[in-house]
């Protein structure tokens, strides 16, 4: 199965990767289920409303509160301590349910790539496992 490729363009950043993992899809797959993980420790996943960009800068926000850049408590030498913590606040994997044929989310949904560390280029590795419709 072919990884999804992303660039992101800004330090921190929630790309709709919905139509890339759709596309992915297995031909004639049913139902079934569609896990996602984000090959990096600075860049989470999450599911979210796609319909209000307003939610994303609220998720943008919070997540800078918890975890600001400028912190003199960080350990981390390499200056990039508040994307780790991001990451694994938002996690770095997802198990969508396929069901029809199609992703199973709600009407306003969406799976965002969660860059912190940006911009750079990025790797999501998608895995279908699932029931065929056999001729239905």
């Amino acid at each position: 199965m072919p990884d999804i490729s992303i660039r992101s363009r800004s330090h921190t950043e929630l790309i709709d990767i919905t139509p890339q993992i759709s596309s992915l899809m297995p031909r004639g797959m049913d139902s079934g289920i569609c896990n996602l993980f984000s090959m990096h420790t600075t860049a989470g996943l999450t599911i979210n409303e796609n319909a209000d960009p307003d939610v994303k800068k609220d998720i943008v926000f919070l997540l800078d509160k918890i975890a600001p850049w400028t912190n003199s408590m960080y350990q981390h030498g390499e200056g990039n301590s508040a994307a780790h913590v991001k990451a694994s606040l938002m996690g770095l994997s997802l198990a969508i349910p396929v069901r029809n044929g199609r992703l199973h989310l709600g009407t306003w949904q969406c799976v965002y790539f969660c860059e912190f560390d940006g911009p750079r280029d990025r790797t999501v590795c998608v895995e279908f496992t699932g029931t065929a419709s056999h001729g239905k």
